[in-house]
């Protein structure tokens, strides 16, 4: 797939008058794109929604626009509850998975009437304790060993591997927690299982379907209990490196329909997905400056912008293509390490890459950044997260979140102690 920022050089440069780098930019118009698409691939099966993994890109503007598109959230802690809630997300349109769960999270997810997935045969009690049972619950599936369509290029498996995943329980222990919820007052119940992360195979959904809708007919076979949901959750990717195809999402709805017409010849179970990279992944892009060049044994080019904004090649030394604005077509004929400036030796969103020759002062784009970027920034060395910015479909920008200044990264501090010595304005 060839990797071409819809940003272009005057583009970023209209924006860096108001924003200055680095900073990540969404494009408006294909995330609606994504969503549309999503939700035409299942729209032959009735009940069906996709709730966006919030963890990916937790922005509100972001959230509202998926709204808009008929997509529910998908909320994993009491933050991302209340971000969903003040977004007007509220009940069914709310998926709540967590796992190892605090109280006040999952009393705010009872609250708020939301699809609770459970993760463990222990949360059943848990649940009927700090907060009650729901009529409609989720438990989450794990049916150990390994599972083979994950990606695998970029040297880390996520979940490809589900008998060493913390997540999920055994099928006896879902039959069980079924029997328990029945008693305690459920009445619908929803299978969950995530068994790879960022597969590109259009066939991973339909074998992780076959998979669920098989366990579907057993746990109601064993229970009783009327299995109305069933939640495929995400893994679906997205092509990072140019030589990787696009998943085909009209393709993978195609093949759960058949698999679900196999084993469901009636119908009436209705599905669920909760993609966070494949929505939102492809479309954003982080612009960052060259600040340095530094030659020694390798050549480096030393930019704005640092693992603190973009943590991925330094957690899992996952590929993100760059593009130098204004040089896409001259020869790649230079090797670079492109480097961050944490004290780490990782900090490195390229290493031995080959691009056009880089000056101090050029602006790269880094693609691809559009979920579990902005969303993993810390604040390691004192750095802080940058903005966010929006370029809406009708063709100009917006911002959608401001870059963190040095008084928000102090202000969990006793401000009344060390505002004056930092020149900062003291807490009220």
């Amino acid at each position: 797939m060839e990797k071409k920022p819809f940003l272009t050089e005057a583009m970023a440069q209209e924006i860096i008058q108001d924003v200055p780098t680095p900073f990540h930019v969404y494009d408006e118009k294909g995330i609606r794109e994504n969503a549309r698409r999503i939700n035409k691939a299942f729209s032959w099966n009735k009940g069906f929604k996709e709730y966006f993994a919030v963890k990916a890109l937790p922005n509100p503007v972001i959230l509202q626009i998926l709204q808009e598109e008929g997509c529910g959230v998908d909320c994993s802690s009491l933050t991302e509850l209340m971000l969903s809630e003040v977004c007007g997300f509220t009940g069914s349109d709310i998926m709540f998975s967590s796992n190892q769960t605090p109280v006040e999270d999952m009393q705010k997810a009872y609250e708020l009437g939301a699809y609770i997935n459970l993760d463990d045969a222990t949360m059943v009690d848990f649940l009927d304790r700090v907060a009650g049972v729901p009529e409609t619950v989720f438990c989450r599936y794990n049916p150990g060993g390994t599972f083979s369509l994950g990606e695998s290029e970029e040297g880390f498996q996520v979940m490809d591997k589900p008998g060493d995943a913390k997540y999920g329980m055994t099928e006896e222990q879902m039959i069980d927690s079924y029997k328990k919820l029945m008693a305690k007052g459920a009445k619908h119940f929803g299978i969950h299982a995530f068994l790879a992360s960022n597969t590109i195979s259009d066939a991973y959904y339909p074998e992780l379907a076959a998979i669920l809708f098989r366990l579907a007919v057993r746990v109601h076979e064993a229970t009783g209990a009327h299995i109305g949901y069933i939640n495929l959750s995400g893994g679906v990717g997205i092509p990072y490196r140019p030589d990787q195809p696009a998943t085909d999402v009209l393709a993978v709805g195609e093949g759960v329909r058949k698999v679900y017409e196999e084993i469901f010849p009636n119908g009436g179970v209705a599905l669920k997905t909760e993609l966070g990279r494949w929505m939102t992944g492809n479309m954003g892009w982080l612009v960052t400056r060259v600040i340095h060049e530094k030659h020694t044994y390798k050549d480096y080019i030393g930019v704005d912008a640092c693992a603190a904004n973009l943590m991925r090649p330094a957690m899992y030394g996952a590929y993100h293509h760059i593009t130098v604005c204004g040089k896409e077509s001259l020869p790649h004929d230079h090797i670079y390490d492109v480097v961050g400036s944490l004290c780490e030796n990782n900090d490195k969103f390229a290493i031995d890459r080959a691009l056009p020759e880089i000056k101090i002062g050029d602006l790269l784009v880094i693609h691809d950044t559009g979920a579990h970027g902005h969303a993993m920034g810390y604040n390691y060395n004192g750095r802080l997260r940058s903005a966010e910015v929006l370029y809406t479909q009708e063709g100009g920008y917006k911002l959608i979140r401001r870059a963190e200044t040095a008084q928000d990264y102090f202000a969990t501090l006793d401000m009344d102690e060390c505002a004056g010595k930092l020149g900062l304005t003291p807490k009220k």
